[in-house]
């Protein structure tokens, strides 16, 4: 046969994209949005912080046994920036360490990690980020490269460290970027990477720049913009906040058409693909035009690749983690950013992002509203003083995206080889089932007529498919998977462990049923 083999023995098959279907019947792709947990780091308020955040998620440190997380406290409305270092056992509960490296309204009894006055903040002197990207590099051979940062508060200045403190920051030419980009490390082409931001006719834009070595990064090559869908979804949704009454209006809304602008995108190498999650920027009003970005949500979406460079949207580009109505409390009803990318952990992806209360300082909103909004929700002064913290929301394993079916639906998979593994699902069929038949890869048989029903509510058969039934396992041999798996087998009566010699196929049927992935093992 000529159709591309998928390969389930190499990782799962997710459903983010078509890559793993031949064609579906009465299935609903949906996109899942995680389980908030709250905030997990929040400002010092001795040290004046105002809110704290993070563009890189937490770092495992096999050799102290916990995990590190290199983060930055915002000291009110100068803009000023200070990176600061916390420690967790268990991701969830963190410690802020008296380093002791630098003094800090008179004593270093403190977690400041970075002198913002030495020459980390000499890299951008007007805002004095330093260190703004990390990660732990086990594969490195020499110890004094364990740690790899980017710095800078525009372009991205290349720095390597034996402990995350003590760094050196190589001389070679930093990475074009704007205020915001992330990086990570991908295992399927042992290379370092960087999204970065840039300037393009749509808007702010994300760019790809890539570094085997470390030590110089490739040119930026456009990889995501928004498009007229994404402006047409930014009128909506600016429009859901204002006349929604649950939700934190920004000072300024000038109706005027503005266009949507992809901001900053984290990548998750998951499962033999790319999981982008690329934050989209709405525009409320300007102050002037085009200074927008106290006057904006912005909210994540999902996107797809097989490649690094060609992405696609996901779920009809639902939002993945919308800001959430006003309540007094919760971090993430302005502003919504995922620190990088995501963690697997169990049966669980954990997904750090940071979350912001406060669409614009105080003195914005009375400029420009005269406090109208304040007075509305009632909100506290003190807010002011507390405006972003860290925060963790969890995932199902495999979870981003699931194939359901109300009542009964149909999945039929691309082909693949299969020489004995078994045979495993992700599957929630706690209030239904999920049966499997085994087919050949080849239409080499007419179409299979209507049936009569086995089971509760289970057709025989329908739908033009015209794939042979390998024997013994048919529907009627399937056993039915029923309840909630993270992981199930699955299995028919009476047969041995599934080999061929020929490519094959599945057919999945399920009644109110959702599945989020297969693959053999």
């Amino acid at each position: 046969m000529t159709q591309p083999l998928i390969d389930p023995k190499a990782h799962k098959q997710l459903f983010l994209d078509d890559h793993a279907l031949e064609r579906t019947y009465a299935i609903q792709r949906t996109l899942h949005q995680p389980d908030r947990k709250g905030a997990v780091l929040r400002r010092d308020r001795s040290m004046g912080q105002v809110r704290v955040a993070a563009w890189s998620t937490p770092i495992w440190n096999p050799e102290k046994d916990l995990w590190e997380w290199w983060y930055n406290g915002h000291y009110g409305e100068t803009d000023a920036y200070f990176n600061h270092y916390a420690t967790s056992v268990d991701g969830v509960h963190w410690d802020k360490p008296a380093l002791g490296l630098y003094e800090w309204q008179g004593s270093k009894d403190n977690n400041i990690a970075l002198d913002p006055s030495g020459k980390m903040g000499e890299l951008d002197s007007q805002r004095g980020l330093g260190l703004y990207h990390i990660l732990r590099d086990d594969r490195d051979p020499d110890a004094g490269r364990r740690y790899k940062g980017l710095f800078g508060a525009r372009d991205r200045h290349l720095g390597v460290s034996p402990d995350g403190f003590d760094w050196t920051m190589l001389d070679t030419p930093p990475i074009p970027s704007q205020d915001t980009s992330k990086f990570f490390y991908d295992p399927y082409t042992e290379q370092f990477v960087a999204t970065v931001k840039q300037p393009t006719r749509w808007g702010r834009s994300v760019w790809v720049s890539t570094s085997k070595s470390f030590d110089r990064f490739t040119k930026p090559r456009l990889v995501l913009h928004s498009d007229e869908t994404d402006w047409e979804n930014c009128r909506r949704r600016v429009r859901k906040i204002v006349e929604d009454p649950a939700y934190f209006t920004p000072p300024i809304v000038d109706d005027e058409d503005y266009i949507a602008e992809v901001y900053l995108m984290p990548v998750m190498p998951y499962e033999g693909v790319y999981v982008g999650f690329p934050n989209l920027f709405n525009p409320f009003g300007a102050i002037p035009a085009p200074h927008m970005n106290f006057t904006r949500i912005n909210q994540p979406e999902l996107a797809v690749s097989r490649n690094l460079y060609d992405w696609e949207r996901v779920a009809d580009r639902s939002l993945f983690l919308p800001v959430h109505p006003w309540d007094g409390s919760a971090y993430d009803t302005s502003q919504i950013s995922i620190c990088g990318a995501p963690i697997a952990r169990g049966g669980e992806i954990w997904i750090y992002y940071n979350g912001y209360r406060i669409p614009g300082y105080k003195h914005l909103h009375e400029i420009y509203d005269r406090n109208r909004e304040l007075f509305r929700l009632n909100i506290d002064p003190a807010v002011f003083e507390d405006i972003g913290a860290m925060n963790l929301a969890t995932l199902r394993l495999d979870g981003f995206v699931s194939l359901d079916a109300a009542e009964v639906g149909k999945v039929v998979t691309k082909p693949f080889e299969w020489r004995g593994e078994r045979l495993y699902v992700n599957v929630d069929a706690k209030w239904g089932e999920l049966r499997a038949e085994i087919l050949g890869a080849d239409s080499n048989e007419p179409a299979e007529p209507a049936g009569p029903t086995i089971g509760p509510g289970l057709p025989a058969a329908f739908g033009p498919d015209n794939f042979p039934v390998q024997p013994g396992f048919d529907r009627g041999a399937a056993v039915p998977i029923t309840g909630d798996h993270i992981r199930a087998e699955v299995r028919w009566d009476n047969a041995e462990r599934p080999s061929f010699e020929r490519p094959v196929r599945l057919r999945f049927t399920m009644r109110q049923a959702r599945l989020y992935s297969f693959w053999l093992e």
